[in-house]
């Protein structure tokens, strides 16, 4: 991966994140309720479900390259479809309250993969995210030694960041990161990822 498409990757990885959701909500909510150290298993869930759906991610696109590139192509047009479907769900609900959920302490890692696993953003957004990025004549598991490491330090970074927000902030913490404008930012993004990354060029191998 050369470095010009690293630093796409990473800005939308950035983004991918970044943007408030059910794993933001989750993590805000144990650094306000819990010992840091136990809030951050938290964080160690959402980097257990990155981890795997990363790997089933490139499985999946190594899978779609081997049968035909046309598969490939559809592929990225569905992913982009669903970049810009995140964007305008996500402005439309720009100004809805922040979910709230119960999460018991010993629970905290179980009840933090769970949220990850079954968030739409997750389950479709890898696959979404691979089929953008991701060169075709460049071996997927070479790739992979540079966008797992680069994903899953982005991931730590965000998610510890909501963590020590809501352990700093409290309850004021989801008022900053829930504010509409802020959201709607977010939500632009996607669509305009979406929309560039939808109408670009198969990847080719570059550097």
């Amino acid at each position: 991966m050369s470095f010009e498409a690293w630093t796409i990757f990473a800005l939308f990885w950035v983004v991918f994140v970044t943007t408030p959701g059910p794993n933001a909500v989750n993590c805000i909510s144990n650094g306000m309720s819990l010992p840091f150290p136990k809030a951050m298993l938290g964080v160690l869930a959402i980097l257990t479900q990155a981890s795997g759906f990363l790997i089933l991610s490139a499985l999946g696109v190594t899978a779609l390259i081997a049968t035909s590139p046309t598969a490939f192509f559809i592929a990225k047009l569905v992913g982009a479809g669903f970049l810009i479907w995140l964007g305008v769900r996500g402005w439309m609900n720009a100004t809805k309250p922040a979910p709230a959920s119960e999460r018991p302490a010993r629970h905290v890692y179980l009840h933090a993969l769970a949220v990850a696993t079954i968030n739409p953003k997750s389950v479709a957004g890898y696959l979404a995210a691979f089929s953008q990025f991701v060169q075709p004549d460049v071996p997927i598991w070479q790739q992979m030694t540079v966008i797992m490491p680069t994903a899953l330090v982005l991931t730590t970074l965000s998610y510890t960041g909501f963590t020590v927000l809501g352990a700093v902030m409290g309850k004021a913490a989801l008022g900053a990161v829930f504010n509409t404008w802020v959201r709607r930012v977010m939500a632009t993004c996607f669509m305009i990822y979406g929309v560039l990354l939808g109408a670009s060029t198969a990847p080719s191998a570059r550097g």
